[in-house]
């Protein structure tokens, strides 16, 4: 066998782990996705899940493409049986995508415990202050257009929680916002643990 076929066969091998490894994470991102916790003191849908994990696992293991794709499959999975017309699916890749990639870019560049957890300090700053931009102009405007939800009615199921939400900028500010935040302290908390456990398998 040539060099050329060494490396060809080498390569086939190492696609063929990294397409099983993003499926299996994908998946199993996407049952824990079914998996949600309202959060006392924030709007009623607002929900938290712990599907970031993988994706993070997948980010810090084989880069920042293999989280992505893990966010890709979640929600692609997801969406069959989604009830917003994919707003919401495509509102949560969104939101996995601005956590999981700078985390696992940042960790890309040193892989030292220290860079990861800078990394998902960062993604938790980038994904709350991007979440609320596109919320605030994008993601509820949407929910009114398509769905003929009512910014109206979405803001009051934030009143419920927070008397201090009256319109969809203290929504965003109030209830959005430290949600996001809240999520990804303890979305960064799980992953540092988990990650030494499954080093093995993810590295092998």
């Amino acid at each position: 066998m040539s060099s050329n076929q060494r490396s060809l066969k080498a390569y086939s091998v190492l696609k063929t782990r990294f397409l099983a490894k993003t499926a299996i994470l994908g998946v199993l991102s996407f049952l824990i996705m079914l998996i949600e916790t309202p959060i006392p003191l924030f709007a009623a849908f607002l929900k938290l899940d712990l599907s970031d994990v993988p994706a993070l696992l997948a980010g810090f293991s084989m880069g920042p493409g293999a989280g992505l794709a893990v966010e890709l499959v979640k929600n692609v999975l997801h969406s069959f049986r989604s009830q917003t017309a994919l707003i919401g699916e495509v509102a949560n890749f969104l939101t996995g995508a601005l956590l999981v990639v700078p985390a696992a870019w940042i960790y890309s560049l040193k892989k030292t415990k220290k860079n990861a957890i800078l990394g998902m300090i960062v993604g938790t700053i980038v994904m709350s202050i991007g979440m609320s931009i596109a919320n605030y102009y994008v993601i509820i405007p949407l929910y009114q257009t398509v769905l003929n939800l009512p910014i109206d009615a979405v803001v009051a199921m934030g009143t419920q929680a927070n008397p201090y939400i009256v319109d969809l900028k203290t929504l965003v500010i109030f209830s959005m916002l430290p949600f996001n935040i809240l999520k990804g302290i303890i979305v960064t908390i799980i992953t540092s643990i988990v990650y030494k456990k499954v080093f093995p398998w993810l590295h092998r």
